[in-house]
């Protein structure tokens, strides 16, 4: 079964990728869905055994790589955290095939994007079902790389193959930490299995080695290159800007990997690694900080964005940083519950968002929308469903799981504590406010298309609903149902060995006992943002031009995104672009060329050329050389000779 689980999605790639042309649009969709919903619904039946039953297993597969000491076997580690990781990348992924079905319905290069979502999703399932660090590796590049050929899926675009080079080499700083990271394990262990690593690390703990002339900790110095990984996977500032450019893919790929797999591979990473991270608090509080930091930020941008999909992408951002304090404040079962409980309300936005630019003829500016509720009913509904569980009022699925890192993190009684719970609940009142805004502006007042666009306006064909009908259900029923089991009385029977929580970490227990206002205050931010929303942009109009014009410089900070994109323009992007260009003109061509092959070349070019001049075919120039050719030598050889003497 867990074979299968994993390596269908693999098999669908390898038959669809190369012959996909072949066998036609109706047998590769066929295909890939069919496979990849056979492995969801193992994932089900996995997470039945292994997550509610406590059966973790380890199934091996193969020998991988042996040389002297380093062994690493290819191995499938099924415990409770990859049962859920497996319920939310199959199930999601599954939807996602489905639904694109429809939505690429009038592409004609439809059996090529879904061998490619079949390849992530082998990627992705390679990446949480990993034993040891290196097959982690392996699949953590699998998704880069399927990544990169979805967001440039459109390749004709120039937009499109920005978008996908930019995600490729800002993930490459995060790999490039995560590599040093495994390399460091393995220096400090002498193994990258993640049993052995973990059983070793207590023995680690409060060492220091001596590098540059400082003593570093051991352990925080692994951690934080492990978690540079996760900043970069997980679009953690300053490693976020490849996100919401990464929109200028298909509108499934925004659902599949920017909301509910790729980028919480980082939060898996953290989590995973739980049993080193316990015993770095200074990690601990450099992940808390980050992700808080992000929440806000992201949640900053979000407010002015005039992309739907970019609104989502950096509430995405925003919902991962929540996720990434939580787990700096040791709330690891938490941190894995609201991305569980996000898959479902974020892929539902996601593909939403799709329902509309499908229905408005490919249009994502939500100025050039409105009054379209009435037009396509089913998916209005469905996005307040996910609205409402992204702003997290009960009974909906975000509220149990969001409002719970708040609690914890004031629950911490910790300076990165405070700071988080302070800036996260800043970001809720931010949170409800954008998304409110998405669905006033898209939804609601006069229509501001085209009278072409608003006479072709539809519905979305029964392949793209039925998927947002299923991602509703988890984006209602998800907090509720389990609750008990991921934060719960339950919560340690459940999780087992998979997380690892020392004795002083408390701070599921404690976040039961905080103050009635703590509870109180993530839904009353909720509902503060939304009656906002509703004074902008229903009651008031005229309110968010007049403050964008009083606020200018406020509102053009924001909607270039802090100028985060211009500042590395100029720090990283000019500079390297100027190092090549010198490397190219002056290195390679005046220095290593023209000293070089092209100096060479064009020396005996030059010494031919002047040596043929002197083959005019003239008998009197043939004479007149071998003339000069004699009193040479005759001059030669009297002064060699002394005159004759």
């Amino acid at each position: 079964m867990y074979h299968a689980i994993v390596f269908l999605p693999l098999l669908a790639f390898l038959i669809v990728g190369p012959l996909g042309r072949m066998l036609g649009d109706g047998p590769s969709q066929w295909i890939t869905c069919g496979a990849v919903i056979i492995s969801a619904l193992l994932s089900l039946l996995a997470f039945w055994q292994v997550a509610l039953g406590g059966q973790p297993v380890r199934v091996e597969v193969a020998s991988w790589i042996v040389s002297g000491t380093f062994d690493v076997s290819w191995a499938l580690r099924i415990d409770q955290l990859t049962a859920v990781m497996l319920v939310v990348v199959n199930g999601v992924s599954a939807l996602v095939h489905v639904y694109s079905v429809g939505y690429m319905a009038h592409d004609p290069h439809k059996p090529r994007f879904m061998a490619y979502l079949s390849l992530f999703t082998f990627a992705m399932l390679m990446l949480v079902t990993s034993d040891n660090f290196l097959q982690m590796y392996f699949g953590w590049e699998g998704v880069g790389l399927a990544s990169y050929l979805l967001i440039g899926f459109w390749y004709h675009r120039p937009a499109a193959n920005a978008a996908a080079i930019k995600a490729f080499l800002v993930n490459r700083v995060g790999d490039f930490g995560f590599g040093l990271g495994i390399m460091a394990t393995f220096m400090v262990f002498g193994s990258v299995d993640f049993d052995t690593v973990f059983a070793a690390t207590p023995g680690q703990a409060g060492k220091t080695f001596h590098f540059l002339s400082w003593d570093w900790d051991v352990m925080t110095t692994i951690c934080i290159l492990l978690f540079i990984g996760a900043m970069g996977k997980s679009a953690q500032v300053p490693l976020h800007t490849w996100l919401p450019d990464a929109m200028e893919g298909p509108t499934p790929v925004s659902a599949l990997i920017h909301a509910a797999t790729m980028v919480t591979a980082g939060v898996f990473l953290v989590a995973r690694c739980s049993p080193m991270f316990e015993y770095s608090p200074t990690a601990l509080v450099v992940v808390t900080i980050v992700g808080a930091s992000t929440a806000f930020f992201a949640a900053t941008v979000g407010l002015v964005q005039n992309d739907i999909k970019r609104v989502i992408a950096y509430s995405t951002c925003s919902q991962l940083g929540y996720m990434f304090f939580a787990l700096g404040i040791g709330a690891y079962p938490l941190a894995i519950f609201h991305l569980f409980t996000h898959a479902f309300f974020k892929a539902l936005l996601f593909l939403g968002s799709g329902s509309v630019i499908h229905a408005m003829s490919d249009e994502q500016d939500m100025r050039r929308m409105g009054g379209i509720f009435t037009i396509i009913p089913q998916t209005y509904g469905l996005m307040w469903i996910g609205s409402i569980a992204l702003i997290a009022l009960p009974p909906f699925a975000g509220y149990f799981s969001k409002d719970a890192i708040l609690e914890s993190a004031f629950a911490a009684h910790t300076g990165a504590g405070d700071f988080a719970f302070w800036l996260g609940l800043a970001a809720a009142v931010m949170t409800a406010f954008y998304s409110c805004r998405l669905m006033f502006m898209t939804f609601h007042g006069k229509p501001r298309a085209s009278q072409e666009v608003m006479s072709h306006t539809h519905e979305a064909p029964p392949s793209m609903l039925i998927p947002l009908y299923f991602l509703a259900a988890g984006s209602f029923g998800a907090g509720f149902l389990f609750d008990d089991y991921f934060i719960g009385d339950g919560h340690a029977a459940f999780w087992g060995q998979s997380i690892v929580m020392l004795p002083d970490n408390a701070i599921l227990e404690a976040l039961h006992h905080v103050p009635a206002w703590v509870k109180y205050a993530p839904v009353a931010a909720g509902i503060v943002g939304i009656l906002m929303a509703w004074q902008f942009y229903i009651r008031r109009r005229d309110i968010p031009a007049n403050l964008a014009k009083v606020h200018a410089e406020a509102y053009r900070f924001l909607l270039n995104k802090w100028y985060f994109d211009e500042l590395f323009e100029l720090i990283f992007v000019r500079p390297a672009k100027w190092l090549g260009r010198m490397l190219w003109k002056t290195g390679d061509g005046r220095i290593i060329d023209g000293f070089g092959p092209d100096g060479i070349a064009a020396s005996v070019l030059n010494l031919a050329r002047r040596a043929s001049a002197l083959q005019s075919g003239y008998l009197y120039h043939y004479a007149f050389a071998m003339l000069i050719g004699v009193a040479a030598l005759v001059t030669w050889y009297y002064t060699s000779t002394g005159g004759g003497h």
